[in-house]
């Protein structure tokens, strides 16, 4: 059966930051980054953002699930300028999410290969054989005292589709409310517990040190 796709209600951009050439806004959970396929997919964050700045242009993504900081630019040529640092990961991205159960170590890294998992897309499987190198660095934050579920700061040095969500799952210690790769809900509500909280980047054009931070909403 296919997924009804309901977003949220638009009650204006949360613009974090805006100057001529970049935007940071505050993605909702349950929004599409970019439009999908079909006329009932067109409701997402880049729309929203250019009926407020018209030249609002992708640079990066956030899964619909997932919540928070997401960076746009402002016409072609920054969006040219902001790929390139997101190419050469000069752009330092954190997460916070949720998990089921309690990791062994406090901190660690996940390097597993990520492939699209074809027949069941938009899944990302792990292949040792053709999967794309991608890494995840990790750090509890909170244990819940009876193991039920633990709370992690999230660094993806790589940028694949799903890759926090997968290589949790893949640890053993799926996001909770990942109805993809865990079991569902878990008691935790009815969304994916996965927040993008900070982005750290030099702006292109004035070369300063950028930081920006979005507090996670659960």
């Amino acid at each position: 059966m296919a997924v009804v796709y309901v977003p949220p209600p638009d009650s204006g951009l949360a613009v974090v930051f805006a100057d001529e050439s970049l935007l940071v806004v505050d993605k909702p959970a349950g929004l599409l980054s970019v439009p999908g396929r079909g006329e009932d997919k067109q409701d997402c964050l880049l729309s929203r953002a250019q009926a407020v700045f018209a030249d609002a242009l992708t640079v990066h993504r956030l899964d619909m699930s997932t919540s928070g900081l997401l960076l746009l630019a402002r016409g072609p040529a920054m969006q040219g300028a902001l790929s390139k640092l997101f190419r050469e990961r000069l752009v330092d991205k954190r997460y916070v999410a949720e998990v089921e159960g309690s990791p062994a170590d406090d901190s660690g890294e996940i390097a597993l290969p990520l492939i699209c998992d074809w027949p069941n897309r938009p899944r990302q499987k792990v292949d040792f054989i053709i999967g794309k190198p991608s890494l995840t660095r990790f750090r509890v934050i909170w244990r819940d005292p009876g193991g039920r579920s633990s709370r992690l700061e999230l660094e993806p040095v790589t940028g694949r589709s799903h890759q926090l969500r997968v290589h949790l799952a893949a640890l053993g210690h799926p996001i909770l409310g990942d109805e993809l790769y865990g079991s569902g809900s878990l008691d935790s509500g009815e969304r994916l517990h996965l927040h993008a909280t900070d982005l750290r980047f030099a702006h292109p054009l004035t070369r300063q040190a950028l930081h920006f931070h979005s507090d996670s909403p659960f």
